[in-house]
């Protein structure tokens, strides 16, 4: 690689369901604030599948417009059930075609990581020792 040229932009993509709650966002919203403060060199965007805003698509463009080259879609779905393995697919290959300049990868859904089993089943554990206390 020629040190002359410049470096593309990393970009992620955190991508949810959405809900008609705006409240559901907020979990997502702070995954994307502790990536982006454990990595500033990477340009984090929030997407949906539906009911809130930006889509994936749109997503995409302003990472591009960003001066990304290379983009990451991280699902943060608990599973891969139909949303991931049939409705991303379709939503991923067309983001690809409409920027083809741009290297992307699709990553698995967040819920099937290990590290993320682990971390869940921990929580349930705490929980359950350490229950709320009822308000005085």
């Amino acid at each position: 690689m020629n040190d002359d040229m410049p470096v593309a932009r990393r970009g992620l993509i955190l991508f949810a369901h959405g809900a008609r709650d705006p409240r559901w966002a907020l979990p997502f919203e702070a995954i994307a604030q502790r990536v982006r403060s454990r990595d500033d060199q990477v340009q984090v965007a929030l997407a949906y599948l539906e009911l809130m805003t930006p889509s994936l698509q749109e997503a995409a463009d302003a990472l591009v417009a960003a001066g990304c080259g290379q983009v990451d879609v991280v699902p943060l779905f608990l599973g891969a059930g139909g949303h991931v393995r049939k409705d991303l697919p379709v939503l991923f290959d067309a983001i690809a075609a409409a920027h083809p300049a741009v290297r992307w990868q699709l990553h698995r859904a967040v819920g099937e990581m290990e590290s993320v089993v682990d971390a869940m089943a921990q929580a349930a554990i705490e929980l359950t020792l350490h229950p709320p206390q009822p308000a005085s």
